[in-house]
């Protein structure tokens, strides 16, 4: 197996830790994905509403630019939830 990202530690305790880091950034990588996946359906789901006439392009240039801000803030606030360990 291979050792964790950050060394594989003085002890057992401390190699486990180590991979506990590594299994929360996988998690944090995992949610980041699915904010990504989220807001690109629903800004697909508002580009389909524009071609049938329930949506204009102004709601889908909003539903893009909130979605986007939603990535960054998510980012970040996972890179300070991942520092903090």
């Amino acid at each position: 197996m291979e050792d964790p990202s950050r060394g594989q530690g003085s002890g057992i305790l401390q190699t486990l830790q180590n991979y506990g880091y590594d299994i929360v950034l996988l998690i944090a990588l995992l949610v980041v994905a699915s904010m990504f996946v989220g807001v690109c359906y629903h800004a697909y789901t508002r580009y389909s509403e524009i071609h049938t006439g329930r949506a204009t392009w102004g709601q889908f240039g909003l539903t893009v630019a909130v979605g986007a801000i939603l990535l960054v803030v998510g980012i970040w606030l996972l890179t300070k939830a991942t520092g903090v360990l």
